[in-house]
């Protein structure tokens, strides 16, 4: 069994995070930078350019997400069985930055719906070795410094893009396309990066490889990371896509070329959020900061939901970005903490496949309830599957005790 994190206490800072997460956490930034400028400027050129409904939008987002959480198991699976990490995230990022051009020449939804799917199939085969490539870089007692970190230089980019694409979009009077083209220098970039950046460790080198997903590999996995599954499983149904924070800016006239700025502010309080509650997490009761970061998001939801007013608007997704930093790394790190060294891969694709499912439902639900009862109904909703998630941690604790 896993030790607690209050058994160790880390030295911490970050002059101790191995260079290798550094590397993954600016490989992260470069490909966000890249696909940030293009999604936060999605769901308005979907709807304004191509005349796509809300439904139409949060049935993409729903596809291109859950197809990205999908394949993370195929390729965790197979970074377990290679004993090998490297070659895999490589191919995903590349796959990521082939798919940009796709999105500059889109006439239609359906074309848009493609590059989508590429491009988070991209996401899909890198994610799990990336992460499992984290857990395997970083030692046991700044494993939530590490992921934190990684997750920090991620969201960097994830605000930077939408950055660059509201002052392109000033620029350019509002040319979308010509945005979307500027978007394929930093996903390259971040593919040299990793490929001539990154050592792969010899952990998994020289061992012999079985099948991961054998029913006596599969039975390692303890109940311990499937509680893991099911309440990451949860959370995603309370948070459905982005694409409708954007959506719920615009209700409140904003100009279109200034709301990415939206993703901006929810993205810069996610990056100061992440590295903080990731070296925390290190240090005290997993369990506890899952129930905090339900607890934020259950207040950006009530927030949301109160009215369209850019001000409101902006207190909303700055909270949505504090459950984010709480969150995203926490639950990364307990998948690495509960599941074999030998089999990470595997488990972090099977926790994705679930969590894939699941942002499936949630963003149809979400694009349904704002088609059909308005933006209110879909806020509101979110904050009731957190609230069921904040009952499975207190039943888990009661029974059994917290996960730390």
């Amino acid at each position: 069994m896993p030790s607690s994190p209050t058994d160790v206490k880390p030295p911490g800072g970050l002059r101790q995070i191995p260079a290798g997460i550094w590397v993954l956490g600016c490989v992260s930034l470069l490909m966000d930078i890249a696909s940030e400028m293009i999604h936060s400027l999605l769901p308005l050129f979907m709807v304004s350019v191509l005349g796509a409904s809300a439904l139409s939008v949060g049935l993409i987002e729903g596809l291109g997400e859950s197809t990205a959480l999908i394949v993370k198991i195929f390729s965790g699976t197979l970074s377990d069985y290679l004993g090998k990490r490297k070659g895999l995230a490589a191919f995903g990022y590349a796959l990521g930055a082939l798919s940009k051009p796709l999105f500059a020449m889109a006439p239609t939804a359906g074309v848009v719906l493609t590059a989508r799917l590429v491009d988070r199939l991209g996401k899909g085969i890198r994610g799990a070795p990336r992460d499992a490539l984290v857990a395997d870089i970083a030692p046991p007692a700044l494993r939530g410094a590490a992921f934190g970190l990684r997750q920090a230089l991620d969201t960097v980019g994830a605000f930077l893009g939408p950055l660059l694409a509201v002052g392109l979009m000033l620029l350019w009077a509002d040319d979308f396309r010509a945005v979307f083209w500027v978007a394929v220098v930093p996903a390259l970039l971040s593919v040299a990066l990793l490929m001539f950046g990154l050592r792969e460790p010899e952990t998994h080198n020289g061992a012999r490889r079985t099948n991961p997903i054998r029913r006596d590999n599969l039975q390692r996995l303890n109940g311990a990371y499937w509680w893991v599954v099911m309440i990451g499983a949860v959370f995603t149904l309370a948070r459905f896509s982005e694409a409708f924070l954007v959506l719920r800016a615009q209700q409140g006239g904003i100009p279109v070329a200034l709301v990415p700025l939206v993703m901006v502010a929810m993205n810069v309080v996610y990056a100061l959020a992440a590295y903080p509650f990731g070296k925390l997490s290190d240090r005290m009761s997993h369990t506890k900061l899952l129930a905090l970061g339900l607890v934020v998001l259950i207040a950006a939801d009530v927030v949301l939901g109160l009215s369209a007013h850019w001000s409101v608007v902006v207190v909303g997704v700055a909270l949505w970005g504090v459950h984010m930093g709480i969150t995203q790394g926490l639950l990364a790190t307990m998948v690495a903490d509960t599941a074999p060294a030998d089999l990470r891969g595997t488990a972090y694709g099977m926790f994705n496949l679930v969590s894939g499912l699941a942002m499936l439902a949630a963003s149809v639900l979400a694009g349904l309830l704002w088609d059909k009862l308005g933006a209110a109904a879909t806020f509101h909703a979110g904050a009731v599957f957190c609230v069921l998630a904040l009952g499975l941690l207190a039943i888990r604790g009661k029974s059994s005790g917290p996960i730390t």
